[in-house]
């Protein structure tokens, strides 16, 4: 997720770019591994030859309904799949048109699940305190905050959220709770402002104090690092000789991840790494876009 919210509509972040570093003109088969509301996927098929075959995934049924309206134009090249993006293997397996040349993964949240208020994700609105991207998981942000120990869920903030001031949070959350269950994300943000030292809130710059604490309940509640790192082990045997994956972050967690992938298969000689640093949008996009601003777009190419 940007680090920090602002309304509006979603667009497709760094677009032109992961077409460009992808070539789907030259490819067979496409996987956008979040599909989203489908605006890296019609600007992958609208270069793409007319035998070409794009699998999208996503855990949000929503965003496969919108999804399959966008593409509409390419219906006969288009197979949804509703499942999470570590389960590569499988939608290829089932899809039975053997590997993937091209490999997409946006990990940032679409602008509709964000400004949902139901959905619990932000702070901009006040809603259940959930953050479930997949509605089928069990554990929602509001289970975690009122039952996790004080330890526990300043570790898990300062992990998932790189949160210097995770140990007042933890503690703030923890003496909130014994007044009555926490269940709504104002409430929260109202609990993180109020731990933060006035200081470091000026210090802001207008990025609310509750953000990186929000990023990391939402990573715990959608499990979305190991989801990540169980995505790029299946990359190897998911890519053709000569498939291409491109991967776009949020935030550093998921960058080093990405990165230390990418070189680690390069050092084995089973890939080549496309970019020395990663793609981030120009000032016109951040401009016209400003949840784009801390995305970063890395590829690699596999060898043999």
């Amino acid at each position: 997720m940007p680090a920090m919210e602002c309304g509006g509509e979603h667009q497709t972040v760094l677009r032109a770019e992961a077409v460009e570093l992808l070539q789907p003109a030259r490819r067979r088969v496409l996987v956008d591994c979040t599909v989203g509301l489908g605006g890296h996927s019609e600007a992958l098929l609208a270069q793409a030859g007319s035998e070409t075959v794009l699998i999208g995934i996503d855990v949000d049924e929503d965003n496969l309904v919108k999804a399959k309206q966008r593409l509409a134009p390419y219906a006969g090249r288009v197979r949804m799949f509703r499942a999470n993006f570590d389960q590569l293997d499988a939608v290829l397996a089932e899809a039975a048109l053997g590997p993937a040349d091209a490999v997409l993964a946006d990990l940032g949240v679409a602008s509709s699940q964000l400004d949902d208020p139901a959905r619990g994700l932000s702070f901009l609105s006040d809603g259940p305190l959930d953050m479930r991207l997949d509605r089928e998981r069990t554990v929602t942000a509001a289970d975690l905050v009122n039952h996790l120990g004080e330890k526990e869920l300043a570790d898990l903030i300062y992990l998932n959220g790189e949160e210097r001031y995770s140990r007042r949070i933890a503690k703030a959350i923890v003496t909130a709770r014994t007044r009555g269950r926490i269940s709504r994300t104002g409430e929260l943000a109202q609990i993180v402002s109020s731990a933060y030292p006035a200081p470091a809130r000026r210090a802001r710059h207008g990025v609310h104090p509750a953000t990186r604490t929000f990023q990391a309940l939402r990573i715990a509640v959608n499990d979305e690092l190991g989801c990540l790192d169980r995505l790029l082990a299946l990359l190897p045997k998911a890519l053709s000789a000569g498939g291409r994956a491109a991967i776009i972050s949020f935030h550093s967690l998921e960058d080093r991840r990405v990165k230390q992938a990418f070189a680690n298969l390069a050092a084995e000689g089973r890939a080549t790494v496309l970019t020395r640093k990663p793609v981030t949008p120009g000032p016109r996009e951040i401009e016209e876009n400003p949840r784009s601003r801390s995305a970063k777009l890395r590829g690699m190419e596999k060898i043999g």
